[in-house]
């Protein structure tokens, strides 16, 4: 089993920029294929950013493409997801989530573990 925690989240106004982080421990944290789900209220969780165990592959969300970055750092046990231009669009409680997997995947119910998640709140 792996525990996550997620930081990073705040209020900004359109055009901004957020860092989030995820902090892993329990299992050895390369052995995870790693994604960031957003949230809003009404709304299903929704896939945003995916990177494989060894970063060589990775999936935006077309509503994020080009303005979301996501990286990690096996080192340090941490992922991270670079959001830059942000809009009101993407207001949500922002999760990370592991799975134990080569493949990487954009669906929330393949990933077993998760983050509590961090709120953005973007205003326009």
């Amino acid at each position: 089993q792996v525990q996550l925690v997620e930081s990073g989240g705040g209020l900004v106004q359109a055009g901004d920029s957020l860092r989030l982080s995820c902090t892993a421990s329990g299992r050895t944290f390369s052995n995870y294929a790693m994604g960031w789900f957003r949230q809003a209220p009404g709304k299903e969780r929704e896939f945003v950013a995916a990177l494989s165990r060894s970063s060589r592959t990775t999936y935006y969300a077309d509503s994020v493409k080009g303005r979301f970055t996501i990286s990690r750092d096996n080192a340090k046990n941490m992922v991270y997801l670079q959001m830059n231009s942000l809009k009101s669009e993407d207001t949500a409680v922002y999760y990370c989530a592991a799975q134990f997997v080569t493949a990487v995947t954009t669906t929330p119910s393949d990933y077993p573990y998760w983050g509590q998640g961090t709120q953005v709140t973007v205003s326009s």
